[in-house]
């Protein structure tokens, strides 16, 4: 994609944030834009990088790692946000700062033993299948505080809150529902875990941004209003 183009599209995304903001009252600052760069070559990514994208997620390991080299020089903050195969969790601990798909006591053990010592303790976020669906990944949310009082303990690894990816809904009270009660998880969350800084809702993507900013929203992975349709025929 040409460079202008890419430009603009971040500058588009950020006054819709900043209008979002505007219009429920929430500060800007408290949202961060993770641009969403599956299948988009490391050239885009230096583009975005260099209008001040900083955030990037990556869903496909072996692709993330190829860009991570290509992109070196650049200091980037990777979050993995693709399902995760526990013979590849290794990656992940040593080369992102962030995770946002631990639905699992086993892929989180290890995450946080694969952890180098030297490294900050891994970002992660808990999947919840909000919606219920056996098509999608994410932990029901009646397990939910089982798996964080396990994940709470774990020293390679420091929750930071909760991702999910509800069924599409066209009509902003049905986008809305699933963010509101996801809010309503980490809350309790929040209760039940004084100690720990859960500050992070990841939700919200492209086409149900501004409902999930209006809902709580910290994080919102954006994909193709920065780069554009994505190209899977490759896969």
């Amino acid at each position: 994609m040409r460079k202008e183009t890419i430009v603009e599209n971040l500058n588009a995304v950020g006054v819709r944030i900043v209008t979002c903001c505007n219009n429920c009252g929430r500060n800007p600052s408290e949202i961060t834009l993770l641009a969403v760069s599956k299948t988009r070559p490391a050239q885009d990514l230096r583009i975005a990088y260099s209008a001040g994208q900083r955030h990037f997620g990556e869903n496909y390991l072996q692709e993330a790692l190829e860009k991570q080299d290509a992109l070196s020089d650049l200091d980037i903050h990777w979050h993995f946000i693709g399902p995760l195969q526990s013979n590849k969790s290794r990656a992940v601990a040593e080369r992102f700062q962030w995770i946002h798909t631990v639905d699992r006591l086993k892929i989180a053990q290890r995450l946080s033993s694969q952890r180098p010592g030297y490294m900050a303790p891994l970002n992660i976020c808990l999947q919840v299948n909000i919606d219920g669906e056996q098509s999608k990944s994410g932990i029901a949310p009646q397990d939910l505080v089982a798996l964080a009082r396990e994940v709470v303990k774990m020293p390679g690894l420091r929750l930071r809150g909760l991702m999910a990816i509800p069924t599409v809904r066209r009509d902003a009270c049905g986008q809305r529902k699933p963010f509101i009660e996801l809010a309503a998880l980490l809350q309790s969350l929040c209760r039940q875990f004084p100690d720990q800084t859960l500050d992070t809702l990841s939700i919200g993507m492209s086409r149900d941004m501004e409902a999930a900013i209006a809902c709580g929203a910290t994080v919102v992975r954006i994909g193709t209003d920065i780069f554009g349709g994505r190209n899977y025929s490759d896969e």
